[in-house]
Order: C-alpha cells, then sequence, then structure tokens
C-alpha cells in the first residue's frame, strides 16, 4: 500500500450477499486499464502500465477482485524460497474500509501456505499510518527499515517499513 492522495472516509460494510458474490481471479492484460484507474486514483506515486504488464508472469502473483464488473482490488506478489513478498494490494478508493483489503490479504496467505510459503513479508511508506495499522492488525510485525526506499518529490525519498507475517 503507498500513501493516498488524501484521507478516505470508512464506508459501511458489504453485505453478506455482496461478499458471496465476489469473484478472485488472475489478472491478465484486459484488466490493465481497470487496475491503473485505480492505482492512479489510490496513490501518489503509482506504478506503471510496464510495472504491472511486467508483473504478469509465473513469478508472480497477480490477481484482481470483483464484483459484478467492478474491480474492487487487486494484489500482486512474488514467489521466494519458503516466502512470499506482497509488491503491491490496492483496494478501489470508494471501496476502502470496508473489508475488501483484508480479503485479499486472507486468500494471499492461504494460496502461499499452499506453495509452501512460511513467511509473507511487505514494506509500506512510514506515513503510511492507515496502511501500517491494517497490516499490524492483520498480525503483521515491524521487523526492519528501508531507508530512502520510496519516492517522495524530486528531491526526496520516504523510508520503507518492513513487515512479516509467519504463515
Amino acid at each position: 500500500m503507498g500513501q493516498p492522495h488524501s484521507p478516505l472516509q470508512p464506508q459501511q460494510p458489504p453485505c453478506e450477499a455482496m461478499r458471496n458474490a465476489v469473484t478472485l481471479r488472475t489478472m491478465t492484460h484486459d484488466d490493465l486499464d481497470a487496475v491503473l484507474a485505480i492505482e492512479q486514483a489510490a496513490y501518489s506515486h503509482p506504478w506503471s502500465r510496464g510495472n504491472f504488464r511486467d508483473s504478469l508472469n509465473p513469478l508472480f502473483d497477480a490477481q484482481c477482485l470483483w464484483f459484478e464488473g467492478e474491480l474492487l482490488g487487486y494484489f500482486l506478489a512474488m514467489h521466494g524460497v519458503e516466502e512470499m513478498h506482497l509488491l503491491n494490494i490496492t483496494v478501489a478508493p470508494a471501496r476502502q474500509g470496508q473489508g475488501w483489503g483484508h480479503m485479499m490479504l486472507d486468500a494471499l496467505s492461504l494460496w502461499s501456505r499452499s506453495q509452501g510459503a512460511k513467511v509473507l513479508w511487505l514494506e509500506v511508506r512510514q506515513s503510511n499510518a492507515r496502511a501500517l495499522h491494517v497490516y499490524e492488525r492483520y498480525g503483521f510485525r515491524r521487523v526492519g527499515l528501508r531507508k530512502d526506499y520510496y519516492p517522495l518529490d524530486r528531491q526526496q525519498r520516504e523510508h520503507a517499513v518492513v513487515m512479516s507475517l509467519p504463515l
């Protein structure tokens, strides 16, 4: 999760019928326009089309969460030896605060375990208090700091908090 453009208000949680009707499926090239629209709305420094296109290969797990033709969110993770590295998880700004991020983390955790991963890793902007809170509530622990990891503006960079979750 990168830094959102502006604070977002929590939304009403979806009804059980909606939660049961969502589908998680592998991201394809056909999804990139919808993915990029969310990415650009959600972040001050969004991934590029090339970043996403390059991640659509067997070394990565790229998934989209859909409800009746609406892209709710997506995640991308990279396989490692007995580990998974979450590179990007994003919920559409209009759908944040409804539990979709947690649902995607559940799916990623289960799939990672099935692939033999023992740890899930991620980095998050040090200033992104909302994402840090979400990850900590999920069970991730802060294990380090990557100095000057994220771009902030033309001359400055921001530290990344490194977090891990035993699987």
